[in-house]
């Protein structure tokens, strides 16, 4: 075998979701609750700016995507990232983690990449960082034995891309502790502003979209550590804040009376897509 052939397969090995991570991610139960509802995708704009607030993560969406054209693209990768690692078979998962692999292989230059498990650490911890108070302040709080069950399952976002266990802090304490240093240390980039401008005033957005682009940016703003609000310049206020509670409240009166077949009808629609798109690569 050539040097190249040899180089040639150890990429290839790379790209292929390893056995023992799939079966760790076998039939999670507690999450499922949590990812099911379509209330999370509220924070989808608050995660995004979350993470593209690490330099790396922000170089890598900003330098390597198109999201100044197709700012839906990343909501929509990401989603049927997050529902297939929850919901999906177990084929289903290995094609999904195969496929993310591929696409972050190319995702890299100076000072960064992203295959780095650290930049791939945050990026899973602001999708249950943002999911989880959304949904608790929605349906009201977990006790603590539900908490920290969830929180445990939570592990398998960030495990999936590359992640150690060891790497994902071992509680929900640890966790926080780990968020508020990132938080306080977070230097907002260009490249992370470049994002937000695309994501929060994109003219190339479908009219629907553009039409709610202002209440998107109040809540967003809302939902963003102080610091960071700041750092994007996203205004609050008296009047916003108001705004955002009495929206919140009225989620929480309302939301949960919808009918389940309603809340659950976008991972619906991600995996339906998902699959279809499988089914596609294969013929």
């Amino acid at each position: 075998m050539t040097d190249s052939e040899k180089m040639r397969d150890t990429e290839n090995e790379k790209m292929e979701a390893d056995p023992k991570l799939l079966d760790s991610l076998e039939k999670p139960e507690k999450i499922r609750q949590v990812i099911q509802e379509a209330i999370l995708l509220a924070g989808g704009a608050a995660a995004i700016l979350l993470q593209v607030a690490d330099p790396g993560v922000g170089k890598g969406v900003d330098e390597h995507s198109n999201f100044g054209y197709r700012p839906l693209d990343r909501l929509r990768t990401t989603m049927t990232y997050v529902y297939c690692v929850t919901f999906g078979t177990r084929d289903e998962k290995k094609a999904v983690i195969e496929m993310v692999h591929r696409a972050h292989a190319s995702v890299k230059g100076p000072n960064y990449s992203a295959d780095d498990p650290q930049l791939q650490l945050w990026v899973a911890a602001t999708l249950y960082a943002v999911g989880i108070e959304i949904y608790q302040e929605t349906f009201g709080r977990f006790n603590n034995r539900t908490a920290q069950a969830i929180y445990r399952e939570y592990s398998i976002l960030a495990l999936s891309l590359r992640v150690t266990p060891e790497m994902w802090p071992e509680n929900q304490q640890a966790f926080w502790e780990y968020w508020d240093r990132q938080i306080s240390t977070m230097e907002i980039t260009e490249n992370a502003k470049n994002v937000a401008h695309n994501l929060l005033w994109n003219k190339n957005a479908p009219l629907p979209i553009r039409f709610v682009l202002p209440f998107v940016r109040l809540t967003t703003a809302q939902m963003l550590p102080p610091r960071v609000r700041d750092a994007y310049g996203l205004k609050t206020g008296k009047i916003r804040r108001g705004t955002y509670r009495l929206t919140m409240a009225l989620t929480k009166a309302t939301y949960p009376a919808l009918p389940k077949a309603i809340r659950t009808y976008p991972m619906k629609y991600y995996m339906k897509d998902m699959r279809r798109r499988l089914e596609d690569r294969k013929s």
